[in-house]
């Protein structure tokens, strides 16, 4: 077993990996909550998807550095992936009461 500061090229792939798709879907789900919920506080919807994405820009890069500076990469898997997963969610919950009240 080598030591836990060595960097094996399987560690680093699962790392980049975490960072670029754990970091995908973390944004996915910020964008999406943050569309619907400033939508439902009464921002245009444009106005709303535009703000999501432009923080999620900067969002994407902190969690990109995270992914490589965090000691626990399971860690990193579990809250990109978990974090991305619930805020989509919420977000369809939120747009599920949108549609709901207006009809």
């Amino acid at each position: 077993m080598p030591p836990s500061h060595t960097l094996t090229p399987r560690i680093v792939v699962a790392r980049i990996a975490a960072a670029v798709l754990g970091g995908y879907a973390f944004c996915w789900g910020f964008i999406a909550l943050g569309v619907a919920g400033l939508f439902a506080l009464g921002m245009p919807f444009h106005d709303a998807e535009q703000l999501a994405s432009i923080l999620a820009f900067l969002l994407y890069l902190i969690l990109f550095l995270w992914a490589f500076a965090t000691p626990r990469l399971l860690r990193a898997w579990v809250l990109l992936l978990g974090g991305g997963g619930l805020m989509a969610g919420l977000a369809s919950a939120v747009q599920q009461l949108l549609i709901s009240s207006t009809a």
